[in-house]
């Protein structure tokens, strides 16, 4: 029985909280999805809010305990990973009872025909019935349970004021975490390149292939263009270890944190990895034999399995196939559109009601990141209300009570937050000194209080949703791509899934730009920025042979397009050049 296809899509990391508890609500139907590893503290009160939910022992780790960072974090995957059997195992037995939750499974699955005639057949013939069911015991495909982290937030932890060895920063500790669980699953590692945390993973076994060739624990990096995913898969295969998957994701990204190009679009991108796949397994895998050699370990018979995914601004069954289709790729992240699915996320209803209401002028690139990277949000979210509002009242900055997101350094020798009351004060009375004009000062000013304590915000909806006791300053911060304005109504996991395979529609009445152009009106307003702000100074060389790049790289790029869609989308090629004629500044000589 080859007639059971899987699912073609995942659902990617979405903050700290909102995805930390999807594997266990969508696994079990055979959907990918991705838990972030950034707060522990958080993971260990899910771990106790589930063993009290499904009756399992549960036993606190204190942060008092050597390695409960790790520690945590294994316990928590292990436990997700207990429920997914479980839960997989009713599922299983429920084979071929009317109204059971395997048919549950199957409705949703991308291709019904040939299910749907076997189960049917079932009904009619016994044999046939015992056999499908032991079929379904011995393959139905579970839901991968991937973890995420930001190789940016690696921490150093320090204990009785002495700095702790670098196996205990935030980034090493939860690859520790993760290695140590009882998961055959992948781990997402993005935000950029780590040597230093790329070099702790050969301390695990799981990450090498086994006698057999096969990967207990698998790598996929997230990456922006070609270049990166082929000078990292060779770095990594050069210690032994393989990149089975290369996530690109676009400039509009799925939410939360984006990282932009400097104005390469989506499409050439996608375009690059399609024509040069060959070229990255290829010096991937000789790399990887000559580190698997050097460690004495056994070499594949085989060219590992490499997969090429994309993610960020889909919006419609005819992008979701564009992708696979047109630019082969093995599958497409959906993240946005989930943060309306309570089935599958978790959201409190106050959350819900505002991204269901939000339209594009709500929902923003924001500077609230105390990373200092552009971070998509909207507009009214309970903690950028509680923000402004202590501003307004002369209370800046925030407590930092968990401490993830410590990196600046400033003022400090040791680092600390850019949304922290320490980091602010200081910052505040440096621009008092400076003697800079109203407008200057109110810039200046905005940006720093525009910072907000992500580490908290984005767990209490999560928190919420479970009806677990937050404080009463604890607040709500939501990170929705752009492409949630085209979405306005609460969805069920199944009437989500049927959107993205085209059984149905949840896309608003109203038009939307192809993904495609969503991407590229972000590059422009961010180019228009930017030229604006450099036609005031423009004796920094550095920015002018930035923004030349950029210019062309946009100018390459709408070149593309017009050629991709001239002959079957010419409505996507008008609404292209009316977009640019916006833009007088792109034809501009610097």
């Amino acid at each position: 029985m080859d007639f059971l296809k899987k699912h073609t899509f995942h659902i990617p990391v979405l903050g700290l909280g909102y995805t930390l508890d999807t594997p266990i609500n969508v696994a079990p139907y055979g959907i990918s999805s991705v838990i972030s590893l950034v707060d522990d503290k958080l993971m260990e009160q899910m771990r106790e809010f589930y063993c009290q939910k499904f009756d399992l022992p549960f036993k606190a780790i204190s942060d008092k305990v050597e390695d409960f960072r790790a520690k945590r974090i294994t316990s928590y995957l292990n436990m997700v990973d207990d429920i997914v059997s479980s839960k997989v195992t009713e599922l299983k037995q429920s084979a071929i009872e009317k109204g059971s939750e395997l048919e549950k499974y199957f409705s949703m699955l991308p291709d019904l025909s040939a299910i749907k005639e076997k189960l049917n057949l079932a009904e009619k013939s016994r044999q046939l019935k015992d056999d499908l069911s032991n079929w379904i015991s011995e393959h139905l495909p579970v839901g991968e349970i991937d973890v995420n982290i930001m190789t940016k937030l690696d921490k150093v932890n320090y204990k009785d004021g002495e700095q702790m060895p670098i196996e205990f920063n935030d980034a090493h500790a939860a690859v520790r975490g993760f290695a140590n669980s009882k998961l055959t699953s992948s781990l997402v590692l993005s935000a950029g390149m780590s040597p230093r945390l790329y070099s702790y993973l050969e301390k695990f076994k799981d990450f090498f292939p086994d006698m057999n060739g096969e990967l207990k624990k698998k790598i996929v990096l997230k990456v922006s263009d070609f270049r990166s995913a082929l000078v990292q898969g060779k770095m990594l295969a050069a210690k032994g270890i393989w990149v089975s998957e290369y996530r690109i994701e676009s400039g509009v990204n799925c939410g939360g944190h984006a990282f932009p190009t400097n104005g390469i679009l989506f499409g050439p991108i996608l375009d690059e990895f399609k024509k040069n796949r060959d070229r990255l397994i290829d010096t991937c895998m000789a790399a990887y034999e000559a580190g698997l050699s050097k460690k004495e370990l056994n070499i594949p018979a085989e060219t590992p399995a490499i997969k090429v995914t994309a993610q960020g601004g889909v919006g419609s069954n005819e992008e979701h196939n564009f992708l696979m289709d047109h630019y082969q790729m093995d599958a497409v992240g959906w993240g946005t559109p989930f943060m309306l699915v309570p089935e599958a996320v978790s959201i409190d209803t106050e959350t819900l009601d505002l991204l269901k209401q939000a339209k594009e002028e709500q929902l923003y690139f924001s500077g609230l990141s105390p990373l200092g990277v552009p971070f998509n949000s909207v507009k009214w979210a309970s903690m950028s209300e509680q923000r402004i509002a202590n501003a307004e009242a002369g209370k800046h900055g925030m407590p930092c009570t968990k401490q993830f997101l410590q990196y600046n350094t400033e003022y400090t020798d040791k680092p600390i937050c850019t949304a922290s009351k320490q980091y602010q004060k200081k910052k505040l009375a440096e621009i008092d000194e400076q003697n800079l004009s109203k407008e200057a000062y109110q810039a200046a000013y905005n940006t720093i209080m525009e910072k907000e304590c992500l580490c908290v915000g984005l767990g209490i909806s999560l928190l919420e949703s479970k009806n677990i006791a937050v404080g009463k300053t604890d607040k709500v911060t939501v990170c929705p791509g752009p492409n949630l304005a085209y979405f306005s109504k609460e969805a069920s996991l199944k009437e989500m899934v049927d959107h993205i395979y085209g059984r149905t529609n949840l896309l608003d009445n109203r038009h939307r730009p192809h993904m495609f152009l969503k991407e590229l009106g972000m590059y422009l307003e961010i180019f228009k920025e930017r030229m604006d702000k450099f036609l005031g100074q423009p004796d920094d060389a550095k920015e002018k042979k930035q923004l030349k790049a950029f210019q062309k790289n946009i100018a390459d790029g709408v070149n593309y397009y017009r050629e991709l869609f001239i002959e079957k989308k010419k409505e996507i090629v008008e609404e292209l050049e009316t977009m640019i004629s916006k833009y007088p500044l792109l034809n501009k000589e610097l």
